[in-house]
């Protein structure tokens, strides 16, 4: 696994760096090809915060992991990466079934077992009317409603987008990609 270390508010040292690789190499064994992860390393008012993104395909992993210790953080957000690839490994074998798949076949059959999901359930829909506005409005409107994130069509780019609220308290704007 190919890993880029990357230190903010801090120096990332050789002992940290080789800990990273080390379990992030455990992942190796679920993917047939050569995989990359890009971990940022950040220490913020004391706490010790690792962010590990592992792209395959058109899936991204995710994990955060804040603590006193940056050693514990890093071991926890491998855990959850982990525990991401086993939780979704149906999915995700149904979908690469060709090529680059995930190898689920290798591990054991009990842990299979035990992480079978049987799918997502939907609860409840809601039908809503897109009206134009900027971003500024639809951040308002969010919070005016309590929602962690808000649909909108952005009067700049007419297109429908989505701001949310973010884990820091900021907020985020996904819009569509042009390609």
């Amino acid at each position: 696994m190919q890993v880029a270390v990357t230190g903010k508010n801090m120096d990332v040292t050789d002992a940290l760096k080789d800990r990273t690789i080390k379990k992030l190499q455990k992942l190796d064994k679920y993917f047939y090809s050569e995989m990359e992860a890009r971990v940022l390393m950040e220490v913020k008012r004391g706490f010790h915060k690792v962010e590990i993104l592992v792209p395959f395909r058109d899936i991204l992993f995710r994990a955060e992991e804040s603590t006193l210790d940056m050693y514990i953080s890093i071991d926890n957000a491998v855990d959850k990466i982990e525990k991401q690839i086993l939780k979704y490994k149906t999915r995700l074998e149904k979908k690469f079934i060709n090529g680059d798949s995930i190898r689920y076949a290798e591990l054991p059959r009990e842990t299979i077992e035990e992480n079978e999901e049987e799918g997502f359930e939907v609860v409840r829909t809601k039908k809503i009317s897109i009206k134009p506005m900027s971003v500024e409005e639809a951040i308002l409107q969010m919070n005016l409603l309590g929602h962690d994130f808000f649909v909108f069509t952005n009067e700049e780019t007419d297109d429908v987008a989505v701001v949310y609220k973010r884990k820091d308290g900021r907020y985020g704007l996904i819009e569509p990609n042009e390609e």
